[in-house]
């Protein structure tokens, strides 16, 4: 009998409990969903800036063990980093005219895939046979048009698996531009031919510029003062003269070098130091050629830790200590992003080496990893903040936003979604995939959500959920799975597709898969915390009701059992 009674008593000790949680959980909802919406993100409508901002520049053409190729990537991956920017020697693939070797870039290419890194290629080193001058091996070809052939031939190869291209390497200084003056309309002719060969192979590539080494200038001829002729033109007047020699149409996307050197990542632009912030004037360029609706990509980036008993002349790059190297990595990257609209990814220099750089050069100590792959605190820095999932704020996205997390329909199979630039949709391009089970899955905070799409009469079915159910608002097939259908008559760009409204203001995750027909085409997402929520009186009343009831029940059977011990 006191058997019994003692587990009536805790079962109306857990009722209370329980009552009690669930009267703090539903008002501790409400009063969330109740609250005053946040400030809204601001979008990113620049074509190429709504993106992850984390990359890096590996050497993988030098390494020849397999392993150390994939344990490089494996932890590029692991730290957050989704962006590869890798050099694809034009020399070692067309050693002879018109015959190509792809065995080592086909090997490089499928290691960055396996991991889901995005790759920009850079293409550059010309082969000896493309110009007669052998002194200087970087020297672009004397056929410009040789150059344009292994583009046109890179682009078909990788056609679908690379879609960022970088034409050339930092022509404004000596030895790029070989054993010459630097030349801007060579460059600008160059880059002409590129991105058009580029372009009629795959008009959904992108086409990054050559990155300027940053460099207030050297004459050719240092007994000519005040000639035109420059060793090492200052980027800021190199990049104008590119405009001036025609290269605005040529590229998408402006690639600028961003060494933090001896600064902190906020020291102010000034056309007299190189810093950080010299990117800013770069746009400014831009800007004065009325090109302001282009991104601005970092290709390399970071602050050198060399130690501090390095000799002061071997200090090309300045020097920070390590903690510093990790905290202005990270914190350059957060300020730009929130101050610069036109920014958009940061290859930081490097990830690791294969050994080339020996430890008494103080490029060695750029590095996020050692050759022994030990992680270095830049490493371990930008891990802490690239590696969670993101999670989407209320605001307007694009697709490439870091949120949107695309796969294949089971977790060992490549997706298949591909971009494609169409000036109809948002900033210019949408993903694209007619790959039945491919997925979109995106985490969001908010009581809203929406897709941006595109409907027409090549479009498909796409099944949705939200945090793991079916939604009720759309229509659902004779399975019971909800889906939108996004096949029309005539193209329509731009369709926002709602898909959930009146959620508990929180965290939710959508995800997005593939039908069996049909293309699926997505342009964007908005999300939304502006529902309004009554205060849900009747469940309050109710857990109020039972907490009181259950409370009186355990004290008087409390009570009961008290006077029981005391008569006894």
């Amino acid at each position: 009998m006191k058997l019994l009674a003692w587990l009536y008593r805790l079962f109306l000790a857990l009722l209370v409990l329980a009552c009690v949680a669930g009267l703090s959980w539903t008002i501790t909802s409400w009063a969330e969903s109740a609250s005053p919406q946040p400030a809204p993100a601001p979008p990113r409508t620049i074509p190429n800036t709504d993106v992850n901002p984390y990359g890096a520049n590996f050497f993988l053409d030098r390494e020849v063990e397999a392993w150390k190729r994939d344990r490089t990537v494996r932890m590029a991956r692991e730290a957050g980093i989704v962006w590869a920017k890798q050099e694809f020697s034009w020399e070692e693939i067309e050693k002879r005219k018109n015959h190509y070797d792809w065995d080592k870039s086909d090997q490089i290419v499928a290691t960055f895939e396996r991991y889901g890194l995005q790759i920009i290629a850079r293409l550059d080193r010309p082969p000896a046979w493309a110009h007669k001058d052998q002194s200087i091996a970087q020297a672009p070809p004397d056929n410009l048009d040789d150059y344009g052939d292994f583009v046109d031939a890179f682009v078909r190869r990788y056609r679908g698996r690379i879609h960022y291209i970088q034409i050339w390497n930092e022509p404004n200084i000596y030895p790029e531009w070989g054993n010459r003056p630097v030349d801007p309309a060579g460059y600008a002719a160059l880059l002409q031919i590129a991105y058009t060969r580029a372009k009629n192979a795959d008009p959904n590539i992108h086409v990054l510029s050559a990155p300027l080494a940053i460099t207030l200038g050297e004459s050719w001829d240092p007994n000519a003062p005040g000639s035109n002729q420059w060793r090492h033109m200052n980027d800021l007047d190199y990049l104008a003269a590119m405009y001036k020699a025609g290269a605005k149409d040529y590229f998408d996307i402006l690639s600028a070098n961003a060494f933090g050197l001896r600064s902190s990542p906020d020291e102010p632009p000034d056309p007299s130091k190189l810093n950080f912030e010299r990117v800013v004037l770069d746009h400014q360029v831009m800007e004065q050629n009325g090109d302001t609706n282009k991104a601005v990509w970092v290709n390399e980036y970071g602050w050198n830790a060399s130690p501090p008993d390095m000799d002061p002349s071997k200090l090309l790059w300045g020097r920070v200590t390590e903690q510093q190297q990790a905290d202005y990595t990270v914190r350059g990257i957060e300020e730009a992003r929130a101050k610069w609209p036109w920014i958009g990814v940061f290859n930081i220099w490097y990830f690791r080496q294969v050994g080339d750089y020996s430890p008494d050069d103080s490029t060695y100590y750029f590095r996020m990893v050692d050759v022994d792959f030990t992680p270095r605190l830049v490493y371990q820095k930008v891990k802490e903040v690239a590696a969670p999932p993101v999670i989407a704020q209320p605001g307007v996205y694009q697709e490439t936003d870091a949120a949107v997390q695309l796969g294949g329909p089971t977790p060992d199979q490549l997706d298949s979604w591909q971009p494609r630039l169409d000036s109809h949709d948002s900033a210019g391009s949408e993903l694209v995939t007619r790959k039945p089970g491919d997925r979109a899955t995106i985490q969001f905070w908010g009581d809203g959500f929406e897709f941006v799409m595109r409907r027409g009469p090549n479009e498909g079915r796409a099944w949705v959920t939200v945090d793991g159910h079916t939604v009720p608002n759309l229509p659902h097939d004779v399975n019971g799975n909800s889906y939108i259908d996004l096949s029309a008559p005539n193209d329509e760009w731009q369709v926002h597709v709602p898909v959930a409204k009146d959620l508990a203001r929180g965290q939710h995750r959508v995800e997005l898969v593939v039908g069996q027909t049909g293309e699926v085409a997505l342009d964007g997402f908005n999300v939304s915390a502006d529902g309004t929520h009554e205060f849900p009186w009747i469940i309050v009343a109710g857990l109020g009701a039972a907490t009181g009831g259950a409370s009186l029940l355990l004290a008087a059977s409390v009570a009961r059992a008290r006077r029981r011990r005391v008569k006894g």
